[in-house]
């Protein structure tokens, strides 16, 4: 027997509301439950995107400015205190310029830092957690949506334009950088703020930080209290890693006799230091007080010079980007494990 659908349902919706033109509207849309994640975050979405571009225009206008003054005053790679010849007598004009640039630069430098944090506050930890304090989620898996679908329409738009506002403001930072960066400004790669506002390292944390905040409020299902989870975690990821970081690259050791100066470039990290004996043996620790006997208590541990262990300039971006993997691949795995239990709460 052959069964007849109602002119207006199409076979698939009820009367008044095709399944079939809705579904093919929506569709058209950005694709239904897409469009439906940008209608709900587009506040959000648009003061994230709104303050990337408006991050990019003040970075630009800044290089622009600053390579003028490095130019003008030729104190391009010098420092206040400076070993190389070209750059003597040019202390006064890198002061005035670290008193004119340093402000903006240390402003944009700390907004990166930030923003991941923000992202997971504000993005992250509401995006699932007021579907499910509110009971919204209920509604539109009702309508033929199945959990993983919405928890990827849910996730993947957002990650897209987290991923897109990010990286722009990261690339505009990075080529603001290659200009005032290092001995000129006095913000050095390997300080916490320099390091964690340039290159992939801010991109890969935001990414983290929406990772945290969905998952816990998949778990959670508290708002506020997702949003004191996720804080907490992006503090202790960053925290943590900082403190690893010097590991993830064997350094470098530099060795000075004794009786010359121990020096190194301004924009190499120095993560240790101490003395080492005509043996070669190192001794981590002054053996020696500055004091009137400080030569003889010298040779009487046998001591011929002083050694550092530093990363170089050079290091820089593999350091960068072994720790933005790191932090991915964490992404990756909270990924995995937020759909893992949407999937076992429908399943």
């Amino acid at each position: 027997m052959t069964t007849t659908a109602h002119p207006g349902t199409n076979g698939r919706g009820t009367a008044g509301d095709p399944g079939g033109s809705r579904e093919a509207g929506g569709r058209a849309r950005l694709g239904g439950l897409v469009w439906l994640v940008w209608r709900q975050h587009r506040l959000v979405f648009g003061v994230l995107l709104a303050a990337a571009v408006a991050g990019v225009v003040w970075c630009v206008v800044l290089r622009g400015q600053m390579a003028g003054f490095i130019d003008s005053h030729h104190i391009a790679g010098c420092s206040q205190i400076s070993l190389v010849p070209r750059c003597a007598h040019t202390q006064e004009a890198v002061t005035e310029f670290r008193d004119t640039y340093g402000s903006p630069l240390r402003l944009i430098e700390v907004g990166l830092v930030l923003l991941p944090a923000l992202i997971g506050l504000f993005l992250g930890a509401p995006l699932i957690a007021r579907e499910l304090e509110a009971g919204t989620d209920k509604l539109v898996l009702t309508q033929s949506v199945g959990p993983l679908r919405w928890l990827a329409a849910k996730t993947g738009l957002p990650a897209l334009v987290v991923l897109t506002a990010t990286t722009g403001l990261s690339l505009a930072f990075s080529w603001l950088w290659q200009v005032a960066g290092d001995e000129v400004s006095g913000f050095y790669w390997y300080s916490t703020l320099g390091f964690h506002s340039l290159g992939p390292v801010p991109v890969a944390y935001s990414l983290l930080a929406l990772a945290v905040g969905t998952l816990s409020g998949l778990l959670l299902r508290r708002t506020v209290l997702s949003m004191g989870v996720t804080l907490a975690a992006v503090v202790v990821a960053q925290a943590a890693l900082s403190q690893l970081r010097r590991y993830l690259l064997p350094v470098e050791t530099a060795e000075f006799p004794q009786n010359r100066p121990a020096q190194l470039p301004d924009d190499s990290w120095v993560v240790g230091q101490g003395n080492y004996t005509r043996s070669g043996a190192r001794l981590s620790d002054a053996p020696c007080d500055p004091s009137p006997g400080y030569e003889a208590c010298l040779r009487q541990h046998d001591v011929a010079g002083q050694y550092m262990e530093h990363h170089p300039v050079s290091h820089h971006w593999p350091l960068a980007w072994i720790e933005a993997g790191i932090v991915l691949a964490v992404t990756a795995v909270l990924t995995v494990l937020a759909f893992r239990a949407m999937r076992r709460r429908h399943g």
